[in-house]
């Protein structure tokens, strides 16, 4: 545990009860509250020892006089902007070990209390208990979240199409124009390539761990249609889809538009 969290911890708990036992009369069972705890391991008894009471979880509050206490893995820190130390509930609950952890269920943790947690809350018998694998997310091979569209549009407009792909760690992403060679074999042109009216955008998000991908033509020429192809890849693997471009002369439907994404414009 680092330093400051040792010490955080000591300065809370010197702020709470006394002696253990401090003010307790005789335990009287049937006069204690029911509790319906998170898990059964955030079960606890008291500071007098008699009635059972509910263990703070990761980020709920805890410490003070009469405060909750933190369960297994973590400290209680407080924090003197939500009230003086000496006031019920003053601190918060913090996982003793930092970092994001990958469990045996192949799912991401913030942390490995929030794992525990996790596995602790899974019914008794229903499956295996999660256990850490190993520390950092858990690496995912790339998949394709949201594969390019097929494109109509005429001559002289300005199309473009996109790619969402879920990886971890980031992927590489690139797009292809897909050709067939006389003898029917196919060929994958790595695009902008020396193409003046292509452009490739390639940034993070939406979501956590995803990656947008962007081919952009402007203006859009009868030479442009055809197969493109969205390739993802990172340590763990290769995904890829595809989509397609239409065009048609001008003069042949002046009433076909696209617009580029927002971000693009």
């Amino acid at each position: 545990m680092p330093p400051w969290l040792r010490l955080a911890a000591l300065c809370l708990l010197l702020a709470g009860p006394g002696a253990r036992g401090e003010g307790c009369g005789a335990c009287r069972p049937e006069g204690c509250a029911a509790v319906s705890c998170a898990a059964p391991e955030l079960t606890a008894r008291d500071e007098c020892g008699c009635c059972r009471r509910c263990l703070s979880a990761e980020g709920e509050r805890c410490g003070g006089a009469r405060g909750a206490r933190c369960g297994p893995g973590l400290v209680c820190v407080s924090r003197r902007a939500e009230g003086p130390p000496e006031a019920e509930g003053s601190g918060r609950c913090v996982c003793e070990e930092d970092g994001a952890v990958c469990g045996s269920d192949g799912r991401s943790y913030g942390s490995v209390c929030a794992l525990r947690l996790h596995s602790w809350r899974a019914p008794h018998g229903a499956r295996e208990r999660v256990r850490k694998a190993h520390d950092g997310e858990c690496k995912l091979a790339p998949t394709i979240v949201v594969p390019p569209k097929k494109i109509h549009n005429v001559t002289g407009a300005q199309v473009y199409l996109s790619c969402e792909v879920k990886a971890v760690p980031t992927p590489i992403l690139t797009w292809k124009k897909v050709t067939e060679s006389p003898k029917g074999s196919r060929l994958l042109e790595e695009l902008p390539g020396d193409r003046v009216n292509i452009a490739v955008q390639v940034r993070g998000g939406p979501s956590k761990h995803e990656s947008t991908g962007w081919v952009l033509i402007n203006p859009l020429t009868k030479e442009d249609e055809g197969v493109y192809q969205c390739h993802a890849m990172n340590m763990m693997g290769e995904a890829e889809a595809e989509g397609s471009i239409k065009v048609l002369e001008q003069s042949a439907n002046k009433n076909i538009h696209s617009l580029p994404p927002e971000d693009m414009k």
